[in-house]
């Protein structure tokens, strides 16, 4: 029994003695469809075949569907796991390997001071933006936006001690005095990800009325104990 056994293994290769995958995110079943077309000499059904496979190609990235020219990629893989070799229709152009083997090119780092790193460069250009336009509401809504946007980000460096009196005043110094929120304000509750669960933020206040009717619901608990 045990020889049947190892006879039967000696026939199952590792992974590691087959020949590499080109890509390796659709499999290996996929490479040897796209072999196997290479072999079918009739051209309609080596197109026929080829449209198959990018059927199937489709169906194990469906997610990936409503990207722009998700055909286009489809058709490009197909092409660079046949070595370029596969002599087939195509609606879109043969891919050029040079190409495709070049170097990214060197992203431009962004460059200059961020006067309050908590917040963020976006954040300095949404309200160089806002001071841009004209008084309305458009303007005011756009500037209790940038408000609680700051208040979020603020928040994800200090989860304690950011008060919406802050958050407005480094508004109005980031915007050097162009953007005042006069009157009572109140940003908008914050609500983040903190171990696949969500934790609001409120303001001070409510944290501390939350907290005492905790600890008399407490006291309560221990009289009737």
């Amino acid at each position: 029994m045990s020889e049947k056994i190892n006879s039967s293994l000696d026939f199952q290769p590792y992974n590691s003695q087959r020949p590499d995958l080109i890509i390796p995110e659709y499999g290996r079943n996929i490479q040897k469809m796209v072999e196997y077309a290479m072999t079918i000499e009739d051209r309609e059904e080596r197109n026929k075949c080829c449209r198959a496979i990018l059927s199937v190609m489709g169906q194990l990235f469906p997610y990936l569907r409503d990207i722009e020219d998700f055909n286009h990629k489809l058709w490009d893989h197909l092409y660079i796991m046949s070595n370029f070799k596969l002599d087939v229709d195509s609606p879109y152009p043969v891919p050029n390997p040079e190409e495709l083997d070049a170097p990214p090119g060197r992203m431009n780092y962004p460059k200059g001071d961020v006067r309050f790193g908590h917040y963020g460069r976006y954040v300095e250009r949404m309200i160089d933006k806002c001071c841009a336009m004209e008084d309305g509401e458009e303007r005011q809504a756009f500037t209790i936006s940038i408000a609680n946007l700051m208040k979020q980000n603020a928040l994800n460096w200090n989860r304690s001690s950011v008060t919406d009196d802050v958050i407005l005043k480094d508004l109005t110094t980031l915007s050097n005095g162009k953007i005042r929120l006069e009157g009572s304000i109140e940003l908008s509750a914050v609500k983040t990800i903190q171990g696949n669960k969500f934790q609001d933020y409120e303001s001070d206040n409510f944290r501390k009325k939350k907290h005492m009717n905790f600890k008399k619901k407490n006291n309560k608990f221990k009289k009737h104990k």
